[in-house]
């Protein structure tokens, strides 16, 4: 196959929600129509076997919630699917902003019953700012739950974006049968058959098909009509176009957990999800059919095998064919770097790729010389904007409980805090020595003890700080000059050296402002 057709075929795409909406289920049901799953996992199930497969930290998997960004790869009619599976809980909001970065489409998971929550809406803002086409799925249509239509403009007035339903939910007495494909114009009833680990028998039919009426009765089928006529006279009028611009969300609606439209949402995905876009740079526009290579990393994770220590970095191949063994530029060191092993993923699940194309993602060993927002390249010069940090609202000191592991402390805080499990802070002439630890949810200090246990053998007790705003500090020197003379304000640095103001409430921030000449106080960290 050519590079062009290689390139056409990926659907790079995430999936937003709120919490227990059921983005893994989801996740593991596209899985299973893929064909990268013979059987889906338990995911409710504490006391099964079989867990998530993108769920693959045993935190994860005793909590029965997604702590960490995974990649899972799979093709299915010849599209090659790139669904990079992404924390529900808010506490680690930071880690799907950065796979926000890496994607080209999203899907917004929905609960039925529950409509917009603020996890979505907050996400879906990530998603218009990076301008990303979004498809809208309205989940566990086999339980009771709000009026579709009353769905559909609620998302358009929370979210102030159109709304087009491309199927149509067939329900009898709130019990779901099926949906009717508004683009083919026939109705697929689904047959429930088993715990949802299987994919499900369908059958299609045009509306006029006696077997529709004798299925779900004569008044139901009326009924049916009515509501998909009323969708043709008020409803808004579909197009790719506008999809792609981000100006409208197409419905589908389902049930995950019963397998109830998995296929049809898979299967627009292939047809009307983008292809890889273009991404801009310092120096212009890359497209993906540039053939030079280039890439980013947008995730790092240490010890996804504990065996062996190692430390993955997650790179999304931007231009060119990335090739197994090749050598790149680091454009923040401008140092030459092999790229050895890479890694194609199920989760944790391994395997050497030998080539990739735009869209892919490509997990690299790095020996230390990556960071998150890295760009990676050959031939002309070519660095893409960084990925941001944003400020924590949590802090805590570290309480070693055996002193002679401080060795293993120091090496584990900083292997997590480089691939953004918490965020360090270090006060003038103790250099690396009890950092503050920063966390944007408390979550993450839960994460952190944790992974110092299993992952580096040390036991550590976290001592909450009285500290609950960050800033970086920027704009003239005299604004900094004036912070570090004062005793009332404690000012780090974090480990890239970028001093920081920390401060119990945001007022003396704000009289710093007000005070200090020159000075400027960022949220998000600099690039």
């Amino acid at each position: 196959m050519s590079f062009d057709h290689e390139v056409g075929r990926r659907r790079t795409f995430a999936i937003i929600s709120h919490p227990d909406a059921g983005k893994t289920t989801l996740t593991e049901k596209l899985l299973l129509y893929g064909g990268a799953l013979h059987i889906a996992g338990a995911v409710k199930s504490r006391k099964a076997a079989r867990h998530a497969v993108s769920d693959w930290m045993e935190m994860e998997k005793e909590k029965g919630i997604s702590i960490t960004s995974s990649v899972l790869q799979f093709d299915h009619e010849e599209r090659r699917f790139n669904l990079l599976d992404t924390p529900g809980h808010a506490d680690f909001s930071e880690d799907t902003y950065r796979t926000l970065a890496a994607v080209d489409s999203a899907v917004m998971l929905i609960d039925n019953a529950k409509g917009v929550e603020s996890r979505t809406l907050k996400l879906f803002e990530v998603c218009r700012l990076r301008k990303l086409p979004v498809m809208t799925m309205v989940n566990k249509m086999d339980r009771p739950g709000l009026d579709p239509l009353d769905l559909m403009d609620q998302v358009a007035t929370t979210l102030n974006i159109r709304t087009v339903a491309l199927n149509w939910p067939i329900r009898v007495e709130n019990e779901f049968h099926g949906v009717y494909d508004r683009r083919t114009k026939r109705a697929l009833l689904y047959e429930r058959e088993g715990a949802g680990t299987d994919v499900v028998p369908e059958l299609s039919m045009t509306m006029d098909d006696p077997r529709l009426a004798e299925r779900i009765g004569p008044a139901a089928v009326e009924e049916l009509l009515e509501e998909l006529e009323l969708l043709d006279e008020a409803g808004d009028p579909w197009s790719v176009d506008d999809f792609l611009a981000g100006e409208v969300t197409p419905f589908f609606f389902g049930s995950a957990m019963t397998n109830f439209g998995v296929g049809q949402l898979l299967a627009a995905l292939g047809e009307l999800a983008p292809s890889p876009l273009p991404r801009q740079s310092v120096e212009g526009e890359r497209s993906p059919n540039d053939e030079a290579f280039s890439g980013f990393i947008f995730k790092i994770q240490a010890n996804m095998n504990p065996r062996h220590r190692d430390r993955i970095a997650f790179m999304r191949v931007v231009s060119g064919k990335f090739q197994r063994d090749m050598s790149v530029v680091v454009a923040r060191s401008n140092k030459s770097l092999r790229l050895k092993k890479p890694h194609t993923f199920m989760a944790s699940e391994r395997s050497i790729v030998d080539d990739a194309h735009p869209g892919d993602i490509v997990g690299l060993y790095d020996p230390g010389e990556l960071r998150l927002g890295d760009t990676l390249y050959v031939g002309p010069r070519v660095e893409f904007r960084g990925i941001p940090r944003f400020a924590p609202e949590h802090f805590a000191r570290v309480r070693l409980k055996d002193p002679t592991r401080r060795k293993h402390l120091q090496n584990g805080l900083t292997q997590l805090s480089q691939e953004g499990t918490i965020q360090l802070f270090y006060r003038e002439g103790l250099g690396r020595a009890d950092p503050y630890l920063g966390a944007v949810g408390l979550l993450q200090f839960e994460v952190l003890k944790v992974r110092l246990r299993n992952e580096y053998k040390t036991q550590a007790d976290l001592e909450s700080s009285p500290y609950t705003v960050a800033r970086w500090i920027a704009g003239e020197p005299t604004g900094l000059e004036w912070l570090q003379k004062r005793n009332d304000y404690l000012v780090v640095e974090d480990r890239y050296g970028h001093p920081v103001v920390l401060s119990a409430t945001p007022w003396p921030l704000n009289y710093a402002l007000q005070e200090a000449r020159g000075l400027e106080l960022l949220d998000v960290s600099p690039l």
